[in-house]
């Protein structure tokens, strides 16, 4: 990961924005819970498409449900469940920052992903 220098949060923000995609990747870990955490080995895990995730900041907390997409430039996540309704009463999904959420359970369809845990147990 870059290590950003300044300690303005201006540069910060900028250097977060302007990162490539392989670093704004690492943007999208997630907590793991405890059961996770205890199993795996680890404290966190990027979200993929098809994990399920506990709500844990923001107006949604408690919530849990499937990651519906994962957005890798803006860094946010869309979970089902998690919307919120407009003035014309449509239903529109709201995009949650990676930090804010908890992994509960993992989809392990990936192998090199569930190789990659296996590794680390």
């Amino acid at each position: 990961m870059v290590r950003i220098e300044s300690e303005q949060p201006r540069k910060q923000r900028k250097a977060r924005y302007q990162a490539p995609s392989h670093v704004k990747s690492k943007y999208l870990n997630a907590p793991l819970s405890a059961a996770l955490k205890e199993k795996y080995k680890k404290k966190t895990l990027r979200v993929i498409k098809g994990d399920t995730v506990k709500v844990t900041r923001g107006d949604f907390v408690g919530n849990e449900g499937l990651v519906d997409a994962v957005d890798t430039k803006k860094s946010k996540i869309v979970v089902h469940g998690v919307s919120s309704t407009k003035a014309d009463g449509t239903e529109v999904p709201r995009v949650i920052d990676a930090s804010n959420v908890q992994l509960t359970k993992l989809n392990l369809t990936d192998k090199r992903r569930e190789a990659k845990l296996e590794e680390a147990e």
